[in-house]
């Protein structure tokens, strides 16, 4: 997925930014490495466990992965146990630097399934690109999404889906003002891998 987010923004509640910092440390991890799993800085991190900023719905994946738990979890969610079905009712929009995402899935498995909205506005080449252990299979249900993947680049319109290793490096971004609507599924794997999460920021475009 695309680069976690370093923007200032609105805080995190005191419980969940506390989550945060007990789910690293319980990890056995210091800020600066869980920081480096994640491509944040430490000081960035440190801010998200005081509440002091807002993170990207890129650098809530990248700390699931992290600390191996879902999204939903990290954010104390606490859907049924192994509930096998998630009703649409049920589920709350969460919005993370203009990303808006939904849970499709359950707790507790070795993958997490989200509903996810792309929004459109990203420069090319702003983002870096993304390249962890796992897999990850995207479908499209509207809009145009730009996925690089490697050294090749797709335009994935509504029906097409794209299903790679993680471990080739990729970026995806809207292609279309109205932005894209797309199923994600992406393993969960717990790594004690220094690099978890690889690969820096490539320069800004104009």
């Amino acid at each position: 997925m695309s680069s976690p987010s370093e923007d200032p923004g609105g805080g995190l509640p005191p419980q969940i930014a506390s989550r945060l910092r007990d789910l690293r440390r319980q990890s056995g991890l210091t800020l600066e490495a869980a920081a480096r799993r994640a491509d944040l800085s430490p000081a960035h991190l440190s801010r998200l466990e005081t509440g002091g900023r807002q993170p990207s719905l890129p650098s809530l994946l990248a700390l699931a992965r992290i600390y191996g738990i879902t999204v939903s979890e990290l954010l104390g969610e606490t859907p049924p146990e192994r509930d096998p079905v998630v009703r649409a009712g049920r589920t709350e929009a969460v919005t993370a630097d203009g990303w808006t995402y939904r849970q499709a899935g359950g707790s507790g498995r070795a993958m997490q399934a989200l509903r996810v909205h792309v929004p459109h506005g990203s420069r090319p080449g702003h983002d870096p690109v993304r390249v962890h252990p796992g897999e990850e299979w995207i479908h499209v249900l509207s809009g145009r999404l730009r996925l690089v993947l490697g050294e090749g680049e797709h335009v994935l319109r509504p029906g097409d889906s794209a299903h790679f290793d993680s471990l080739t490096p990729h970026r995806i971004s809207a292609a279309a003002p109205e932005g894209a609507d797309l199923l994600f599924v992406h393993t969960l794997l717990r790594s004690t891998v220094a690099e978890l999460c690889i690969g820096g920021p490539v320069p800004h475009g104009p």
